[in-house]
């Protein structure tokens, strides 16, 4: 059995207002993750997902660039334990 892991993603940039929410949300979902994504007051984006290693990695590689239409500046990722708190990927707002 793979062990599940989490991870909380920042990502800065210009990142709101250019599909970033649902192109993650589709990405996550392809990758097989559980979690959230939502547009944060600071104009950053924060993802929290749930997940193997090797698949949140995937998906820390997607935010670093994000969809074409956003310009990343910066992420900072913080792992944690699987609270098992989640149940599919989903936007919240």
């Amino acid at each position: 059995m793979v062990e599940e892991k989490r991870i909380e993603i920042i990502v800065f940039g210009m990142v709101q207002g250019v599909f970033f929410r649902a192109t993650t949300r589709d990405v996550a979902r392809k990758l097989g993750l559980k979690g959230t994504v939502r547009n944060m007051r600071d104009g950053s984006v924060e993802i929290i997902a749930e997940g193997s290693e090797e698949r949140l990695n995937r998906l820390i590689s997607f935010a670093k660039q994000g969809p074409s239409s956003a310009k990343v500046y910066d992420i900072q990722v913080k792992w944690e334990k699987t609270r098992g708190d989640l149940s599919y990927f989903k936007v919240t707002y």
